[in-house]
């Protein structure tokens, strides 16, 4: 039985496994030797850098009994929409009391293996268009709908019709990518995976295996690599993490298959490897990543910036890792907290300062739930 701490609520802001790492997590233990998450060789850091060692500490549950959780924003007033995958509803979570109101379903959400309702964004113009953004599987593929919340309206009933921005992102059992995020550039981003067919991480023309960058409307973005296409970056596996520094750069985390988990300094028109490379490989024309794992310690999902550090949540590695950054290089090894403390661990969102919110994930059919699962955790870091 795994450990549990930081249980009170507190008031305050807020299947189908094609190899050992294939899918988000389980199997069998990857055939190379060796642990440890590792930094590859790089140039000697530039700009300041926070400690080499940091601290976690859990302040308090935000609220529990949430089933298959995966998408997490939060709303101009602190509080919290949260997705669920295999239901396909938001329900929204008062971060000073913990209580959940079912904002509604997403209508053409068809949930199955790692598909279903996955990350949600909230329109930069929130406050007046009142526009929820949700990437999600449907029979036919993955997409990124709108839906205007209306909180006025009953329990339930708050969600209006999905106006799909999106279409056409290559859906499977596994590696739906599924994180989408708005930039400080004003653009959304999305995270997609190549559904098991490696092929199609490569091949410039799908929309798999991608960092996608686009208009709120869906149109591909001014300065993107191509002006009719809204990819953004290739060779990815499975993009389950985004987040921005303060200097505005985009670091992605993916899984990896046999043996190395990555994350990565996005940036546009480069490719990061896959599938000729995973991990670090050092080959003329493509991007190493920044820092690497074994999978059995991380299968990563999503991360967040706060005190000058990466934060990624780990499915299969159930730990949270810190990697602090100078520039675009990390400054020191990862180094992991909460391991087994929490299960496996979905998302994570910074709430400013020092403050995070975490989100457990041990009821999306991989997990071992118990009494309580799953929780939004609030944690100071440093």
């Amino acid at each position: 039985m795994r450990r549990r701490t930081g249980t009170a609520v507190a008031a305050g802001l807020l299947m189908v496994l094609v190899t050992a790492c294939s899918s988000e997590g389980g199997g069998a233990a990857p055939a190379s030797t060796g642990t440890g998450a590792t930094t590859p060789a790089a140039a000697p850091p530039t700009g300041s850098a926070p400690p080499a060692k940091g601290s976690v500490r859990v302040t308090g549950t935000v609220t529990e009994d949430l089933k298959s959780p995966w998408g997490l924003v939060a709303l101009p007033d602190g509080d919290l929409l949260v997705a669920s995958r295999d239901e396909g509803t938001l329900t929204r979570v008062d971060a000073q009391t913990g209580r959940k109101t079912q904002v509604g379903s997403v209508p053409g959400v068809a949930p199955g293996g790692e598909g279903g309702l996955l990350g949600l964004a909230v329109s930069p113009d929130f406050a007046q268009d009142r526009q929820v953004y949700a990437y999600f599987t449907t029979e036919s593929d993955n997409r990124i709908a709108r839906l205007r919340y209306d909180a006025t309206k009953p329990a339930g009933q708050q969600l209006g019709a999905p106006d799909t921005v999106l279409r056409d992102i290559p859906k499977g059992v596994v590696h739906n990518g599924g994180r989408i995020a708005f930039g400080p550039d004003g653009m959304l981003y999305a995270g997609t995976g190549e559904t098991g067919n490696t092929g199609l991480a490569q091949d410039r023309g799908s929309l798999g295996g991608k960092i996608l960058r686009m208009t709120p409307d869906g149109k591909p973005a001014p300065g993107n690599p191509s002006p009719d296409s809204v990819v953004y970056s290739w060779g990815h596996r499975n993009v389950q993490g985004l987040a921005w520094d303060s200097a505005k750069r985009l670091w992605a985390a993916e899984f990896g298959q046999n043996t190395w988990d990555e994350l990565n300094l996005v940036q546009a028109g480069k490719n990061y490897g896959w599938p000729d490379v995973e991990g670090k490989g050092g080959r003329a024309g493509f991007v190493d990543p920044v820092a690497q794992w074994r999978t059995e310690e991380a299968s990563p999902s999503g991360i967040a910036y706060a005190q000058g550090s990466i934060w990624m949540a780990g499915l299969r590695g159930e730990r949270l890792w810190r990697i602090p950054l100078a520039g675009g290089t990390a400054s020191a090894a990862p180094q992991a907290f909460l391991t087994g403390d929490h299960g496996r661990l979905r998302t994570v969102l910074a709430t400013g300062g020092g403050g995070l919110l975490l989100v457990t994930s041990e009821t999306d059919g991989r997990g071992s739930p118990e009494s309580g699962d799953d929780r939004i955790l609030r944690l100071e870091v440093r």
